[in-house]
């Protein structure tokens, strides 16, 4: 599977870090309390066999903490991995050369992080129905939107073009927040 070079994470850390300060924005969720959030954000080279997946282009998966002084079960945590899948972002940039690696980034990662966002202030079941899965998608879709209608970039306007069909709503989910 195709991984990013050098180049290419060095574009990706810049988009984590943009995306980080807007959510953060956004939620006006200060540093500290985005340290208690406790995720991390990972590329290919470091996932594991189980952390990969075709298609998608990042995954969230959830792992449960534990404070390295204590045994017991109420110090467990939720702690989630943003499992960026290269192959699929560099295949999808490969399909629409228009698209460029830091704005694509930049949004998978917002999303990411909003559902990371409304997993920690329960506003979303991580085990969802299927159809509730896809409610939620729209949802943070519509959100990373509305994040990134305010900044101007070059490329960006054609990854929310890319994005667009997720937020159009569809029967059962116009009045979904």
């Amino acid at each position: 599977m195709k991984k990013f070079n050098q180049d290419q994470i060095k574009i990706v850390n810049n988009s984590v870090a943009m995306a980080e300060e807007l959510v953060s924005n956004f939620y006006k969720i200060s540093e500290s309390q985005w340290l208690d959030r406790k995720f991390d954000i990972k590329t290919l080279t470091d996932l594991i066999t189980e952390e990969i997946v075709h298609g998608p282009f990042a995954q969230i998966i959830r792992y449960q903490g534990q404070r390295k002084d204590t045994s017991l079960g109420s110090s467990t945590y939720d702690f989630y991995k943003i499992c960026l899948q290269d192959h699929s972002i560099l295949s999808a940039l490969n399909q629409s050369p228009d698209i460029k690696l830091f704005p694509f980034v930049l949004y998978i990662v917002i999303h990411e992080l909003i559902h990371i966002v409304r997993f920690s202030e329960y506003l979303q079941n991580f085990d969802a129905s299927d159809e509730e899965k896809i409610a939620e998608e729209r949802r943070v879709h519509k959100q990373t939107h509305e994040i990134l209608s305010t900044v101007r970039f070059p490329g960006l306007a054609d990854v929310l073009k890319f994005y667009d069909k997720w937020r159009t709503p569809f029967d059962g989910l116009r009045n979904s927040q």
